[in-house]
């Protein structure tokens, strides 16, 4: 079975970093994009970086700067550095991938479980 599992969340001062890593499992034989994506209290889950297989990045506008996502395709992992978090930074972190190929039809859309962040002022 394949899964998406985050960690690395958890409650930093404003101006912090944390590091979250999401690591795929099962009998996988590759990964296209990569994703993070997040949602705050009462908000909707909102894009905050994708890398491409072959590295290419995408940012939303609130993160740029500040953010790094990354990925290690051997290890099936993908990584989001977050420095200069801001209060309003706190959500739900949730990994994607928009597409996994497996033995048999490729599976689409996939997600964690997601690891809360909470940054204090």
């Amino acid at each position: 079975q394949v899964q998406l599992v985050e960690s690395g969340g958890g409650l930093v001062q404003a101006g912090g970093s944390l590091r979250l890593s999401c690591a795929a499992s099962g009998n996988i034989l590759g990964i296209n994009v990569m994703g993070w994506y997040r949602q705050a209290l009462g908000r909707q889950r909102e894009l905050v970086a994708t890398i491409a297989s072959d590295g290419a990045t995408n940012y939303a506008d609130t993160v740029k700067g500040r953010f790094t996502i990354s990925r290690d395709n051997a290890k099936k992992t993908v990584y989001l550095q977050m420095n200069s978090l801001k209060p309003e930074d706190t959500a739900v972190y949730f990994c994607n991938a928009d597409r996994i190929w497996v033995v048999g039809p490729p599976l689409r859309d996939v997600w964690g479980q997601g690891t809360r962040v909470t940054v204090s002022s």
